[in-house]
């Protein structure tokens, strides 16, 4: 008859995950599988019930009574944390020199090989178990594809829409931007200042010293708006050398003509491209949304349209309100489109 040595050898190729017991249900030897969850704890010399929690059937309190349940389904725990959910069954040895018991995962498996780093070395070849196991690598494989794929889809639509809403010369927004976040403030009754710019003297630049020039007069003048203007503000690009700056929650006058100010002196100053001086100026016009009992989009533009003519009438390197037009009477008098 076969001794216990290599009964254990043979069961550890066999069932990696069984117990065997002696008739006093001592453990006396382990499967390596099952002893790599409690890597830490031998469980060979314990006994079976201080080890394992039997969960069903319930009634069975001692050794003697395990080992009548031949052939029938064990329900188990392990009495430590993780309490790991185990399924067994109970074959005795001949001549009552104790038992063999065959554990599994059963349902539990996918939190196991996760609980305990487990890989399909730790299987019987035969086992089940193997194939669900390449089931969710396969799986998981698949949704990590899915999910880089998704990343990257959402990636491209994000840029796109950036894009569609971008002017690709100054990195400013478009006009197209400019009337989403226009409709906005006006949809969300948040009170804000539209300020339209013309820069001075452009086409002159174009027709010196080419488009190259004025492309570069046009990138840098808009690096001079973003750093005149808050975060908060959208400033955009809206015609060939036409801006609308819009300041959210700011609607205080003097602080308005401060700012355009300091816009008109800086795109004042003469700008180097390829050894040749390039010298622009900027008309602005400013309307508030306060000035209108509801106010649309086209009306404020509208307004701050007439606030440019104004600046460009009074002679370029000029800043206009809306209200100082309003209070005169002079809504709408001027017309045309502004010009060098």
């Amino acid at each position: 008859m076969m001794d216990t040595g290599d009964l254990g050898a043979l069961l550890e190729t066999l069932c990696p995950m069984f117990v065997l017991v002696d008739e006093t249900g001592r453990i006396q030897r382990v499967g390596p599988t099952l002893q790599k969850l409690r890597p830490d704890q031998q469980m060979a010399g314990k006994s079976f019930v201080d080890v394992f929690k039997l969960v069903r059937p319930r009634a069975v309190k001692s050794v003697s009574a395990l080992m009548s349940l031949a052939g029938a389904k064990l329900h188990l725990k392990l009495h430590d944390t993780p309490s790991t959910a185990l399924k067994g069954l109970i074959a005795p040895l001949p001549q009552g020199k104790g038992a063999v018991i065959n554990l599994s995962f059963g349902i539990s498996i996918l939190d196991a090989v996760r609980d305990y780093a487990l890989t399909s070395a730790d299987f019987s070849g035969t086992d089940l178990a193997i194939e669900l196991l390449y089931l969710v690598e396969a799986k998981s494989a698949a949704m990590e594809a899915s999910r880089s794929l998704n990343l990257r889809l959402q990636g491209a639509m994000l840029a796109a829409e950036e894009q569609a809403l971008t002017d690709m010369l100054t990195g400013l927004k478009n006009r197209r931007a400019m009337d989403v976040f226009l409709g906005h403030l006006i949809s969300g009754s948040t009170p804000f200042a539209l300020m339209h710019l013309d820069l001075d003297y452009f086409k002159s630049v174009n027709d010196r010293f080419g488009h190259a020039a004025g492309d570069y007069v046009l990138q840098q003048a808009a690096q001079i708006m973003i750093e005149e203007t808050r975060s908060d503000d959208t400033v955009a690009r809206i015609g060939g050398d036409e801006f609308v700056i819009i300041f959210r929650g700011l609607i205080d006058e003097k602080v308005l003509s401060a700012v355009a100010g300091r816009l008109i002196e800086r795109l004042k100053k003469p700008m180097e491209f390829e050894s040749n001086t390039c010298r622009i100026s900027a008309s602005i016009g400013t309307a508030l949304s306060t000035q209108f009992v509801s106010p649309k989009a086209a009306e404020i533009l509208h307004a701050a349209d007439l606030a440019l003519y104004e600046a460009k009438r009074k002679g370029r390197s000029c800043h206009a309100l809306y209200s100082a037009l309003a209070e005169l009477g002079q809504e709408g008098t001027t017309t045309g489109t502004p010009s060098e």
